[in-house]
């Protein structure tokens, strides 16, 4: 038989390819090397495994020896090549083929779906004017690689039920891996004679370096097709219809990923492709807001106002901390309020209601692609009680206890109620810790470089506008710096919270593949969004609201800490909060993209988690950036073709599994819409400008005509300075001072109190978010009733199929009992006169029937 190509693991080894030994084309007895078959060129190779010699040599062996040893036992079948075949002389390979026996056998095991007819379900029609999308689409063979068929869970005992042609291409690459995988996971390595336990599976003998490695393999090279025109040369297909940049504008071959990925991989690609394009139309709009706010740019009185130097010039503000902070001058904050304005601006109110329908319609149109998907990859019925059929080794290993499961008749492992809760308390113990811990330090943080930048410039005159430099006041040096300094902790963190959560995890002892996988999921997403998020949380809806006022300040740990409580810029603190979303948000995809050999079980995870947080970042703080959207827009583009030339040109080829939707991920973005619709009300509310310069407006205004001149006047509150206490006294002396509240003056019988503007602009910020939170949360709750999660269609294809998969079966089943009543009264006729008293001709008949 003609071989087919693969290519695996460029990077491996340096020097020349004409030094790579494994890419010649023979061996020293002149065989093919570059093949996907055994030496005898007929059986496929499924899966490989790798070791190396080293000083632990004869513990390995022997491991060795009885793992490989089991595995024939199993039905596998092994093809040992010796190191001196290697490129790098002294790694060892072994080579294991799924004969037809162990894929029937393991495939009724696993419920595996196989085609047994060709679907005569009509194809949807033609869409109207669907030739204007002929440029972004595909050929159709890279589009749908294989026909459509009615599918049922393989039966080894009605094998001639299904389409077989040919045993060893009826189950794909795809299945065989998958099958051998879950050979290899429950394998032992220990003699039959002493039974341990905890020797078993291909994991640990990964962890403890027996083997190197174990991988299925890629089908060919990528940059060209296999020589063997009988192979499908999928990877090549994939690599130049997918992965190549140039291709960003085409549609994603969804069916090809998922016939050679799995199920898995290619629900992750058709869901990241479907958010960037639902982007689209967030950025369309963000880019609106932002337009509104350049045009409307000269129109802002509050900023001239900023400053003007017979304004802004003449209003002397208090010191921002204690001592090292000198007064400052109220136009040195113009720059920043001018920028704030692009942010901060009435279209802000219609873009955070607008993204409160958008992620919405985002999660709903989202259902009904993947309930489609659910049908053409034929999932609909994959429930995830077949994962029950997969209890993780681990599981099975460390739960000592045995119970009677009375559904299947049968004793079972179980873990204690006294010790899963013990393990719970552990673990929930573990996440509060670090979650207070990483809050508590971003705050402190701030506080404490706020007064290092302010030290900088102590010794500055009151005249003069107080800078770190030429242009960054204290304010903004702390923004940026601690935006920056945030990013680093936060990829530094990543790494540690990494193995905590997989400690805790682990610890836990979930019994399934699927219940490990979304605990991990969660616990890991709640450590990330405390990471990511908490610096966010804590300018939005923290900063500036607990200062206090000259002579009675708060303080985070009390007075002697001499960390005073932070206060936002008289522009507001929305421009902060904007430059966080600009430096971290942006950025955070590359920190994942330093394996480039290996495609690790959590590979998928961190792809799905970057892609979640990225999301939080364009929902829970969009009022803040309306740029935002199109930032992420611009990333998603780069990274679909990133990841695919990492999964064609730089991965192993992962072994496939299957799933029928995103998994916990889907609800983790359903909470994260809902409180996105919370936090963008409090923004507008407390952390925008937006409702005191509207109440002003409105109500505070001087004259009959409303206008905002004198807003900025109006928000701010006199304070004696002589009455400052000496613990809060700067160095240079005393100066008439202001500072952004609404309190009465010195010498007013409430002096020093909120005035009735300041609960006027309370109850409005209130009435703003109550509004603004049922109006959307009404029109959510409407989108999501209105549209179906599975389109109409596609119910009333599933029901058809259904039927006539039993109707073929049904007719299968009396086919086969006709054959057998007709071979049993043949025989019986046959037989009838050698009887001593033959039966007559009717009763012979009466008992075939």
């Amino acid at each position: 038989m003609a071989h087919c190509l693969y290519f695996t693991n460029l990077l491996a080894f340096p020097g020349s390819v004409s030094e790579w030994p494994y890419l010649k084309k023979t061996d020293k007895f002149g065989q093919n090397r570059d093949t996907v078959y055994f030496k005898d060129g007929v059986r496929h190779i499924d899966f490989v495994l790798s070791y190396v010699d080293d000083k632990d040599g004869d513990k390995k062996a022997e491991r060795r020896r009885e793992f490989e040893a089991n595995l024939e036992k199993a039905g596998l079948e092994l093809e040992a090549e010796d190191k001196s075949e290697s490129g790098d002389r002294k790694t060892y390979y072994l080579k294991i083929h799924a004969p037809w026996e162990v894929l029937a056998t393991y495939a009724d095991v696993l419920k595996i779906k196989v085609p047994f007819k060709a679907s005569d379900i009509p194809k949807a029609r033609e869409v109207p004017l669907e030739w204007l999308t002929q440029p972004f689409r595909l050929p159709d063979n890279i589009m749908r690689p294989e026909p459509d068929y009615f599918t049922a869970p393989f039966d080894k005992s009605k094998v001639d039920f299904f389409l077989i042609d040919d045993k060893d291409t009826f189950f794909p690459p795809s299945t065989r891996n998958r099958i051998v995988y879950y050979i290899l996971t429950r394998c032992p390595y220990y003699k039959e004679d002493c039974k341990e336990e905890d020797k078993t599976g291909i994991k640990r003998l990964l962890n403890n370096g027996t083997y190197t490695s174990a991988y299925p393999l890629h089908d060919c090279k990528y940059w060209k097709k296999a020589e063997d025109m009988q192979c499908d040369s999928e990877r090549y297909h994939l690599y130049r219809y997918w992965a190549r940049f140039l291709c960003f504008y085409k549609k994603q071959p969804l069916n090809l990923i998922k016939k050679y990925y799995g199920e898995k991989i290619g629900i992750y690609f058709a869901w990241l492709g479907f958010y960037t394009e639902m982007l689209f139309f967030a950025a369309v709009m963000g880019v609106i807001c932002f337009v509104y706010g350049v045009l409307s740019y000269e129109d802002n009185i509050t900023s001239k106002e900023i400053c003007d130097p017979e304004i802004g010039g003449m209003i002397v503000m208090c010191p921002l901390c204690d001592k090292k902070c000198s007064y400052w001058k109220l136009n040195s904050t113009c720059l920043s309020s001018w920028q704030s304005h692009l942010f901060d601006n009435e279209g802000t109110v219609f873009f955070a209601m607008f993204m409160g329908i958008w992620v919405t319609l985002f999660l709903e149109f989202w259902k009904r692609r993947q309930a489609r998907l659910e049908y053409e990859w034929d999932l609909v019925d994959f429930e995830e009680e077949q994962q029950q059929l997969q209890i993780r080794p681990e599981y099975e290993l460390k739960c000592t206890g045995r119970r009677f499961n009375r559904i299947t008749q049968e004793m079972e492992p179980y873990l204690p109620f006294p010790s899963k809760c013990a393990r719970f308390c552990l673990s929930g113990a573990t996440v509060l810790f670090w979650v207070m811990a990483c809050i508590i330090g971003v705050i402190a943080y701030r506080l404490a470089v706020y007064a290092a930048f302010a030290s900088v410039m102590k010794d500055s005159p009151t005249s003069k506008i107080q800078l770190v430099g030429s242009l960054i006041t204290p304010q903004l040096a702390t923004s940026v710096t601690a935006s920056c300094i945030n990013f680093v902790i936060i990829l530094i963190l990543n790494f540690l919270y990494e193995h905590v959560a997989i400690w805790i995890t682990d610890m836990e002892i979930p019994k399934t593949h699927l219940e490990y996988e979304n605990k991990l999921t969660m616990k890991m997403f709640m450590f990330q969004f405390v990471n990511y998020y908490s610096s966010c949380f804590y300018v939005a809806f923290f900063k500036g609201k607990f200062v206090g006022y000259p002579g009675n300040y708060s303080y985070m740990f009390g007075k002697w800490s001499m960390l005073r409580n932070e206060e936002c810029a008289p522009g507001g603190c929305l421009i902060e909060l904007t430059t966080h979303q600009t430096v971290i948000s942006t950025y955070s995809r590359w920190e994942q993209d330093h394996d480039l050999q290996n495609f690790s079980q959590y590979g998928l995870f961190y792809e799905y988690l970057e892609m979640v947080i990225q999301f939080g970042f364009i929902t829970l703080f969009v009022a803040s950036f309306p740029l935002a959207p199109l930032l992420a827009l611009f990333n998603n583009i780069l990274e679909v073709r990133v990841d695919a030339w990492k999964f064609t040109t730089q991965f192993r080829r992962p072994v496939a599994a299957k799933a029928r939707n995103i998994g916990a991920w889907e609800e983790i973005l359903n909470v994260v819409a809902i409180l996105s619709v919370v936090t963008n009300a409090f923004i507008v509310a407390f952390t925008s400008d937006m409702i005191p310069r509207l109440v002003y407006l409105y109500a505070y205004h001087p004259g009959n005509k409303a206008t905002m001149r004198g807003y900025i006047t109006n928000s701010l509150s006199f304070y004696n300075i002589s009455q400052i206490p000496e613990d809060n006294l700067p160095e240079h002396g005393e100066n008439p001072s202001w500072y952004r509240d609404y309190r009465y003056p010195p010498g007013h019988e409430k002096q020093y109190t909120h005035t009735m503007q300041f609960w006027h602009i309370l109850a409005a910020k209130l009435a703003f978010i109550v509004i603004m939170e049922h109006v959307v949360f009404v029109v959510k709750f409407f989108v999501a009733w209105l549209i179906p999660d599975v389109p109409v269609g596609i119910k009333s294809h599933i029901k058809r199929e259904r039927f006539l998969v039993q109707e073929y079966l049904h007719n299968y089943e009396v086919e086969k009992l006709k054959l057998q009543l007709s071979q049993s009264c043949s025989l019986a006729t046959e037989t009838a006169p050698l009887l001593p008293s033959s039966p007559s001709k009717h009763r012979v008949l009466s008992e075939c029937i």
